[in-house]
Formats: structure tokens, sequence, C-alpha cells
């Protein structure tokens, strides 16, 4: 076991309960002063104000929650994939720096799914560490597929690491605190509870004769979900969600349905109450950022699991490990009741669009609900290294417009 792994053994149980102590405290916490700035108006109506109400009065979620004021933020996500994207990822930083973005937000996924670097010494973290912060904006990140369930790959060999001792990992790096990533911080509500599952003991079932089809923990312990938060600015709610592409941990090498339930639980319970809290602050929109494409209907079975639109049961080959039904029944069920806006980010499938694919149980689109994949995939050109910049205006019937930002051409592609 490398130094890197072995000092995470050593160090993960204090690490993560200081992070619980910290999610379960996060509403004692102050937001720097120069990011709540109040709008420019005199604060005498409550939507002027940078301020929550009921019993989020004192909750600094984000950057003048209370304001109509239009904004922008910045996606991105599935990159680097290759050493030749790796090159180009400064010039993609430089280009969001150079706006004036709100926040910036990657949906996952730090490396390629296989091959080097791989999860083993720790170098694809420290790298990412460091492009969140070389951001200006708030740096905000959702765990990837890549960066830790396949960690565990048997092709991995001895660089092979049991996928929720990647996990803890990340979230000690990534999620220690309530703030944001970035060279500028704010504060996020962080979920508390239900808990998630952590690494306690290994199993054994290592090594050239083990079980790929068993998982490779024997003991868990159980952790606050600290990479699952929340925050408003401008009248719009956002949160993030740990969903995994490879079935959420339900197939692939080494599944753990034990870590799954408790997790989709988690991000049941933190999606509902999202929408909960979005409507007792009288926020005009949602989005979720995440990071598997969890397919949405048979349209698209060479980029994602397909599923009865109406039903939302997968129907493909791996429909037995599927790991997104109960989800999104839930997510179906609040878009419909929310009645506004929803917009829900990911990465995961490699394709770059901006679509309406969920239906109700009738089969009729739900119209106010946008489907999101930013740019970025595993090809060894650079056509994919941009991001996508998102207008946001509360005061706007849809609230949410999209721009391509294409900083990294591919030249093969140039005329």
């Amino acid at each position: 076991m490398s130094q890197f792994w072995s000092a995470l053994k050593r160090s993960r149980k204090s690490v993560m309960v200081a992070a619980t102590l910290l999610a379960l405290t996060s509403l004692l916490f102050t937001v720097p002063g120069t990011l709540h700035a109040d709008n420019g108006r005199d604060g005498d109506n409550e939507h002027d104000r940078g301020d929550g109400h009921g019993k989020n009065k004192d909750y600094p979620y984000g950057v003048n929650q209370r304001s109509n004021r239009p904004y922008a933020i910045g996606l991105w996500g599935d990159l680097p994939y290759s050493a030749s994207q790796a090159a180009v990822i400064p010039n993609l930083i430089a280009d969001m720096n150079s706006q004036d973005l709100a926040f910036t937000a990657h949906d996952g996924d730090l490396r390629q799914g296989s091959g080097s670097p791989d999860c083993f010494d720790g170098s694809i973290y420290t790298r990412g560490a460091g492009y969140f912060a070389s951001l200006y904006a708030p740096a905000i990140f959702t765990t990837g597929d890549n960066d830790w369930t396949d960690c565990d790959r048997k092709s991995l060999g001895t660089d092979g690491v049991n996928s929720l001792q990647a996990l803890d990992h990340e979230r000690a790096l990534f999620f220690s605190t309530p703030y944001t990533l970035g060279q500028s911080k704010f504060l996020q509500e962080v979920q508390a509870t239900p808990l998630c599952k952590g690494f306690d003991s290994a199993n054994g079932n290592s090594g050239p004769s083990s079980d790929v089809t068993l998982t490779q923990t024997a003991t868990y312990t159980n952790v606050a979900c600290v990479e699952n938060r929340r925050w408003i600015v401008g009248r719009v709610m956002y949160a993030v969600l740990n969903i995994q592409g490879s079935c959420n941990n339900l197939c692939d090498d080494y599944p753990d349905p034990v870590e799954y339930a408790a997790r989709n639980a988690a991000d049941i319970a933190w999606m509902q109450g999202t929408f909960q809290t979005a409507t007792e602050q009288d926020c005009v929109a949602v989005m979720f950022l995440t990071q598997a494409d969890p397919g949405w209907d048979d349209t698209d079975a060479t980029r994602a699991p397909t599923r009865n639109a109406n039903t939302l049961v997968e129907d493909d080959a791996q429909k037995t490990t599927d790991g997104f039904h109960d989800f999104l029944v839930a997510l179906r069920a609040q878009v419909i009741a929310f009645d506004k806006p929803v917009a829900y980010v990911h990465g995961d499938s490699h394709y770059f669009r901006v679509d309406k694919p969920l239906l109700d149980s009738t089969g009729k689109r739900l119209t106010n609900f946008t489907r999101v994949e930013t740019f970025g995939d595993h090809q060894p050109t650079l056509g994919d290294v941009n991001w996508l910049k998102v207008n946001v205006d509360p005061s706007s019937r849809e609230v949410f417009s999209y721009q391509q930002q294409i900083v990294n051409r591919d030249p093969v592609l140039l005329p």
C-alpha cells in the first residue's frame, strides 16, 4: 500500500468526525462580508435584502439570495481525461476567471475511467484541488464515478483502491468545511442526515482470485454525506447530489449495495428537502448538480441506460442493477409539484446537450424540467475542453439561459 493510502487510513476517522461536526454546526458560521454586500437597493422590501426568512432567516446561504439581479455561473466536468486535455485546462480556467461569475461547478470525474493516472497515488485529487484553488469565483465540486466507484476496478491490479476509501478521501480533501472551494468562498448548507457509509475494514476480497461481484468492504462507519450541499444565489436554489455513473455503485467490479442504499436514501431526502426549502424561501427555480446520466427514456442507448419514460423503469441489459429508478420517481414528483423551472446538470455520458427528456407517467413532457449535460469526454482531441456559461435572471420567465464557451478548439476541425 502506498504512503498516500496508508496515511489516509490512519487519519480517515478523525477527519470524518471533524467533517461531520462541521456539517452539523454549519449554521453557526458566518460568510465573509465581501460576499454579502447588498444588491444596491434600500432593503425596505424583503426581496431586496440578502437574507432568508422563517426558520432560515439567520442562515446566509450564498450571495444576494433575495435579489432579482441577473448573474452568471460556469459549469464544467468530465475533465481531464487525457494528458493532452490536462495541458489545456489552464486555458479553460483562465477563460472562466476572465468573466464575472457568481460561482463555478465541476460535475465530477477528475480522470478517465481507466489507465494512468489512477486513484492510487492521489495525484488526481491534488491536481483537481489545484484547479479549484486557481478559480477566482467560488468553486463547487461533486464527485464522479471515475474518482471513486471505479477506483477498485480489477483491471487496475495492485493500483486498485477500495472505492469507499477513495470516497472517504474525497470527503476529507474537498468537503472538510462547509464553505465552497475557490479563491472566493461562501457558506453552504451541508447535509447532516440521513447518514451515508464510510469505510471501516476490508474483507480480503482482493487479488487475482477475488470475486468482482461482491464488495471489498467488511464493515462500515456511519458518516455525514458532507458532499451533498445546497445554497441560494439570487432567489435560485442550487444543490449537489452524490449520484454516480456505473449504475450508482450497483454494478461494474465490486458493487456495494450497502453503500448505495444509504447514499440513495440520503440523496432522495436531500433532493426533497431542497424543493421544500426552495418553496419556503420563495425561490423562482432550482438547479441540481450531479455526475451520473441516469437515462431518461429509450432514445439514448449509445450513451446512457434506457428506461420506460412513463414508469422510469430501466429496460436494458443492466436493468437488474438500476441504481436510479427510485430517485428519478421521487424527483419527478417534486418537479411536478414545484411547477417552476428545474435544471438538472450532469456529465458522465460525454455529450453536450440541453434538452427536456423527462415525461410524467402519462407520457406528457414536463416542460419546466431541463437536463443540462456539460462538455468533457475521453477523446484525445481538445474539442471538448470547454465550459458552459449559464445566465441566470431571477425575474425572467425561464430563469436559466445557456451560452457555450468554446475556448479550446480541436485544430483538426479548424478550416
